[in-house]
């Protein structure tokens, strides 16, 4: 059994969209009483941490309309069905960025949300990234501007709120290990 687990009683599909699902759950408590948990269903999600061979991190700005303002985050985008995030990491990092690579390295999964979302992210490292001769083009609605920063330079865009993500907040401490090691 896990640990102060909840059953679900039942469950109501209140939302079906193109990226999310919105579900209400019935669920018995630990105490034996009932509660409700609004949860947001997500298929998932990848994150590539891009590095040029002169240490400058890719990163991508973009208008994310739920904080109603532009952000700069790592690549990322959400795995499609029956896609492995592998190939996910691989093909949004061509879209996003116009870079490719061979050397594609798994470093960590973990929840985005976990309050109400069932969301993970893959995050994965692109070594001996390689220019594409023709850039892979982005989603109709998806408009990105890149930038090559120093490790120094991604600090102080959090420090700014320039960067305000948890997963680029995570590679950025990811980033800053394996530099010291490298």
């Amino acid at each position: 059994m896990k640990k102060f687990e909840e059953k679900t009683i039942a469950s109501n599909l209140k939302y079906s969209g193109r990226v999310i699902t919105l579900q209400v759950d019935e669920v018995l408590l630990p105490n034996g009483k009932t509660s409700n948990r609004e949860i947001v269903k997500h298929p998932g999600a990848v994150a590539i941490i891009a590095i040029t061979e002169d240490n400058k991190i890719i990163l991508v700005e973009q208008y994310r309309k739920a904080l109603e303002r532009s952000i700069i985050e790592i690549p990322a985008g959400k795995i499609e069905s029956g896609e492995l995030p592998e190939v996910t990491a691989r093909r949004e990092l061509e879209e996003e960025t116009g870079y490719t690579t061979k050397n594609l390295q798994y470093i960590q999964t973990f929840a985005t949300s976990p309050g109400f979302a069932d969301e993970i992210i893959h995050l994965y490292f692109a070594k001996n990234i390689e220019k594409m001769t023709e850039k892979a083009s982005l989603d109709e609605d998806e408009f990105v501007e890149l930038m090559y920063v120093s490790i120094e330079e991604m600090k102080t865009l959090i420090e700014e709120n320039r960067i305000y993500d948890a997963k680029t907040a995570f590679a950025y401490l990811w980033l800053k290990d394996y530099l010291k090691e490298a």
